[in-house]
């Protein structure tokens, strides 16, 4: 059946070598197949791989960047403001996306474009402006250098307006460090798998988006009644109050009790200082603002600012959850305030705080353990919770000096240049682990070890489930969990819309077929949109075995394994090897993959057209 409505059909393509851009025509199959968003993305990356015989190099000029919001992005619903980038990651070689909220993604769409693809190298240091139906390359080697938040007021001047929204590198994304993020809206990211490095490698400082169009909805009246009656659903959640005044620093908190917080590099899981640096201590002395983004009641954005002390001035929207944990208690630091203001650093530099704080942690570790020597780190000693050496290390590997530069390089090039480093840095496939310890939950670690950009928790979060619901759990139950989050998650990611009203608050996931239906006048219902995910994940996964992946990788960090948990409620535990091997079997045999993880011709031929 035809998709009548909820796209413009319209796909943006810049070749930045020699400056041609083209708007191309989306056929209603491509639309109905892929959705938006990841789904766009995984496409146009397979047929850009395909091309090159799946050989590329992620930070050369043939490597496609894809930009793209969803048929739901910028309309009247929860959350509404999705944007995923994907590319072939550089840190990790394989299949790569991230996602950001707040509303770029809404201008873009707004600008005509369902999806925009970039591709080649600017002769120089440049921007993308997509202002409606007009699209240019513009030099600006005044940016080179500049911060991430610095390049938003350049190009705001420059351009004679602030009607717009911009996503921009800073200088770890010019120097290609292979965690380098992509920053809007002040600190809204698309965090993960290095898509900044893969801008700076494009010489593209900034895409900049002004866009006027109303977007196509097919039945307004019922895509507004659908929308308020989700959001009365939310409004009259327990735990709505708590989000609005928290958002995620409330999980340090629950993490904490639960034995899953990493503290000291994930040597222990339990941090007895949480409570200097969790929500109750942002509420009480450093919040100062909320923030939100597109058509989202939850406000889970903290706006807050140090007061007092030698950070006097840090202002910064955050830390959410993730960045607090891995920069906070994952290197002993129980300061808020430096929190804070690393935090602020890594905006402005523009690299992960995920990933950043990982490998500080790890090289903490490996220095006290002697595996690292004090000229390895260029004869700076650094411990844990050392405030200054460790924001100083932020700027080294953003820099890409002395030590910094082989930092910025991630765990896997770590690992080349010091082999011990392997026991005590945490990945998978090179995407440095999420801040929720998966010894707790061994459904927890499946979904890190085969999740398709690898260490991430955004593909499969199943530990809070399997910690308060899964004691009984057979195996089968433990691999339909995860496929399932695998599933219904990457789906928010095609639609272009957030997934904490769901896995929060528990928002009915049948709201998001009437929300597709509406927009799009296309009958459907949620178990078609799921399988449209899962063929999603199935290309995703055939990206990756074309790139060398396979069982082997499907693994997880040296620690999990090997380093039990130290206190609190999981002390003692570790994965089971032999356990984790079975219920990856029963994984593979469940996506119809075959032993080595490896789909078979059917499911690739799918991906033909």
């Amino acid at each position: 059946m035809n998709i009548r409505s909820g796209y413009f059909r319209k796909h943006l393509h810049v070749n930045l070598t020699d400056g041609e851009i083209e708007r191309l025509d989306l056929s209603e199959t491509f639309l109905e197949k892929y959705i938006g968003g990841r789904g766009f993305g995984a496409k146009l990356v397979w047929d850009n791989l395909r091309m090159h015989d799946f050989k590329i190099d992620p930070l050369g000029p043939e490597n496609l960047l894809v930009i793209a919001p969803g048929p739901l992005t910028g309309v009247y619903l929860p959350s509404s403001g999705k944007c995923s980038f994907i590319s072939i990651s550089p840190a990790t070689g394989m299949y790569g996306d991230s996602s950001a909220g707040g509303a770029f993604g809404v201008e873009l769409r707004q600008s005509g474009i369902d999806v925009l693809s970039i591709k080649g190298r600017a002769p120089e240091l440049s921007i993308l402006f997509i202002d409606n139906d007009s699209t240019e390359i513009i030099p600006m080697p005044e940016l080179k250098g500049k911060s991430c938040l610095e390049t938003e007021g350049i190009i705001f001047e420059k351009l004679g307006t602030y009607a717009m929204h911009i996503a921009a590198i800073g200088v770890g994304g010019e120097n290609q460090v292979l965690f380098a993020c992509v920053n809007t809206d002040w600190s809204r990211n698309a965090g993960r798998t290095g898509i900044g490095a893969i801008m700076g490698s494009k010489n593209l400082k900034a895409i900049a988006v002004r866009g006027h169009k109303d977007l196509p909805v097919y039945d307004v009246n019922g895509l507004v009644a659908e929308a308020d009656r989700a959001y009365e659903y939310l409004s009259k959640h327990k735990y709505f109050e708590l989000w609005q005044q928290q958002g995620l620093m409330n999980v340090i908190e629950y993490a904490n009790e639960h034995g899953i917080l990493p503290t000291y590099n994930f040597r222990d899981t339990v941090f007895v200082r949480h409570d200097r640096i969790n929500g109750e201590e942002m509420l009480d002395r450093y919040k100062i603002g909320d923030s939100a983004c597109f058509a989202c009641s939850m406000t889970c954005g903290n706006i807050c600012l140090v007061k007092n002390g030698k950070y006097t001035g840090t202002v910064t929207e955050g830390p959410e959850y993730e960045s607090c944990a891995m920069l906070g208690s994952n290197l002993g630091v129980d300061n808020f305030a430096a929190v804070l203001a690393a935090n602020r650093l890594c905006d402005e530099l523009g690299i992960d705080t995920i990933s950043t704080g990982n490998i500080i942690g790890a090289v903490i570790e490996g220095y006290e353990q002697g595996i690292l020597s004090l000229a390895d780190i260029d004869n700076e000693e650094i411990a844990w919770g050392d405030e200054d050496a460790i924001l100083n290390l932020i700027r080294k590997i953003a820099f890409r000096e002395g030590v910094g530069d082989i930092l910025s390089q991630g765990s896997l090039r770590i690992i080349e240049r010091w082999p011990e480093m392997e026991k005590i840095i945490l990945h998978v496939k090179g995407l440095e682990q999420s801040a929720y310890d998966s010894r707790a939950g061994i459904s927890m670690a499946l979904g890190y070890a085969t999740s398709d950009i690898g260490a991430h928790h955004t593909r499969a979060w199943t530990i809070a489930k399997e910690m308060e619901e899964g004691q009984n759990w057979t195996d089968e139950e433990k691999v339909e969990i995860v496929i399932y989050h695998q599933t219904l998650r990457p789906l928010f990611d095609m639609l272009g819309v957030c997934r904490l009203p769901w896995i929060e608050l528990g928002l009915n996931e049948r709201h998001y077929e009437n929300f597709y239906r509406y927009v799009t006048g296309r009958e459907t219902s949620l178990e078609e949109l799921l399988e449209r995910s899962k063929d999603i994940y199935d290309l995703t996964r055939l990206i990756n075995t074309r790139m060398g992946v396979n069982r082997k990788d499907d693994t997880l960090p040296y620690k999990v394994y090997a380093r039990p948990v130290l206190t609190g409620p999981n002390a003692g535990k570790v994965i089971d090897k032999d356990e984790f091997q079975k219920l990856l079997s029963l994984y593979y045999k469940r996506r119809g993959w075959d032993e080595n993880g490896i789909p078979p011709r059917e499911i690739e031929a799918k991906f033909d057209d």
